[in-house]
């Protein structure tokens, strides 16, 4: 892509004894993924591009990682998530999708709408932006190289781009509730004495830009955070729990089922394409 750093490749493979049962997003088919282009980034934090195992794909499961993204699929743009459980999805053989990442706090200001409205929700852009979202569509070139297709997604999406200014005080609520609070301070309180606002103000407020509350996006986040670290290091579950910031190994075990539909072990086993 023109002017843009190159697509970081990384692939994924189900074994085929299991391709009747739903796997991780990133266990099938192939992925790549960069820094989004200047043009995008006041709203947009990468692009990448995912595209099916032409033999077929297993249905794919995509779990919550406080992330929403505007997509191209089948010709047309869609909205996906925010999630606060994990969604499956079924897409054909070689089918490609060309995604745009938001930034934390980007995606309610660029939409037009209360993330609230779209929780656990793959929505046509249609539905939301009506006639706006067909001449949009209907700006991109269409073709069988995906070099250049994704470059004239990035040529609409940046003639779209949202006039409003950042929403900074939650960017600012973001990175908190990322860092986490101190020791021994209650999530909320903590985000209330920080942002001053009151507790109604930050629910609201979390609700519009990120689809959930606080306490939410703490869960979602711990979650992605224990994820690195596995990535990282080569520490026992229960050592990486304790550094995610659960309890104990039997609370990290709960989250990983209510956020993955799997346990950390049978995820990571799926991720290694075991």
């Amino acid at each position: 892509m023109a002017g843009a750093s190159p697509l970081t490749r990384r692939a994924g493979s189900a074994k085929r004894s299991e391709m009747s049962d739903p796997v991780p997003a990133q266990a099938t088919g192939s992925f790549c993924e960069r820094a989004a282009a200047a043009r995008l980034r006041g709203s947009f934090a990468a692009t990448w591009v995912h595209r099916m195992d032409p033999e077929g794909a297993p249905p794919i499961v995509v779990m919550p990682d406080a992330t929403i993204d505007l997509q191209w699929i089948g010709g047309c743009f869609r909205v996906a998530g925010p999630d606060k459980e994990p969604q499956t999805e079924v897409l054909a053989a070689d089918e490609v999708v060309i995604g745009f990442r938001f930034h934390p706090a980007t995606a309610a200001a660029w939409l037009g709408v209360p993330l609230v409205e779209l929780v656990g929700q793959r929505l046509s852009l249609d539905d939301l932006w009506g006639a706006r979202a067909r001449r949009l569509a209907s700006r991109v070139r269409v073709g069988d190289n995906l070099e250049d297709l994704a470059s004239s997604l990035e040529e609409v999406v940046a003639e779209e781009m949202a006039s409003r200014e950042t929403d900074v005080p939650m960017q600012a609520a973001y990175r908190l509730v990322e860092r986490g609070p101190p020791p021994g301070a209650p999530l909320v309180p903590w985000l209330m004495r920080a942002l001053e606002m009151s507790e109604r103000t930050l629910r609201r407020r979390f609700e519009e830009c990120f689809g959930y509350g606080p306490k939410t996006l703490d869960r979602i986040l711990r979650y992605q955070r224990f994820l690195r670290l596995s990535r990282q290091a080569n520490s026992s579950t229960a050592i990486l729990a304790a550094e995610a910031g659960y309890a104990d190994q039997a609370h990290l075990v709960r989250e990983s089922r209510r956020l993955t539909g799997r346990t950390p072990h049978r995820l990571h086993r799926l991720l290694q394409g075991e």
